[in-house]
């Protein structure tokens, strides 16, 4: 929606707020990070960070390190973010590599992940089954579908987060797809066992 001047209250709201940011206002950084970290904490967690909120952390000071050199609208802010998340969480496992570790994420193995509450529960449990059913994709298509589904990002925006031409992301996006409805079972559900009798 535009107003009467024929501009998008949103993309006005957003310039405002990325000015005061780069201009060192607190609340336009403080902002930011509220509207962004969820997703970029959700995203690292999600593609197996050992500590996902210290390493949002880091990717935020590296944003708004860079903030004063950012031109570009909401859509690529979004875009400009996830790239850095990405090329942080890549940085992680290749320490992790050099160090001999290659443990890979398991949800129920994480602390964080253990229910707090009782109707907490059955939410639990999807995001373990969505995991589980990430986990067993290839790598390149696991970052494809955590970035559509979680970052909530378009194709060409994790074209450019992951440095691939955009049919090759929809290629990608396609295959993870096609390979996630095989493993999906119509008949199964999370709360049913598994054939082999373990829930």
């Amino acid at each position: 929606m535009t107003d009467r001047n024929g501009d998008d209250p949103r993309a006005l709201q957003f310039a405002a707020l990325l000015t005061a940011a780069k201009s060192g206002a607190n609340w336009g950084s403080t902002t930011l990070w509220v509207e962004y970290s969820p997703a970029v904490t959700a995203f690292l967690r999600a593609r197996g960070s050992r500590e996902p909120e210290d390493l949002s952390s880091e990717v935020f000071l590296a944003v708004f390190d860079r903030l004063p050199e950012f031109v570009g609208n909401e859509t690529q802010f979004r875009s400009f973010v996830f790239s850095v998340a990405y090329r942080r969480l890549v940085d992680e496992f290749r320490r992790r590599a050099r160090r001999g570790e290659s443990e890979e994420w398991i949800a129920e193995r994480d602390p964080d992940s253990s229910p707090s509450a009782e109707d907490d529960a059955t939410d639990r449990i999807a995001d373990r089954t969505t995991l589980s059913l990430l986990n067993d994709l290839p790598a390149d298509q696991r970052d494809v579908m955590v970035l559509r589904i979680i970052a909530d990002l378009t194709v060409d925006q994790i074209a450019t987060v992951i440095g691939k031409r955009s049919g090759a992301v929809k290629a990608l996006q396609r295959r993870a797809l096609e390979r996630l409805r095989k493993n999906i079972s119509p008949t199964r559900t999370p709360e049913q066992p598994s054939s082999d009798g373990v829930e």
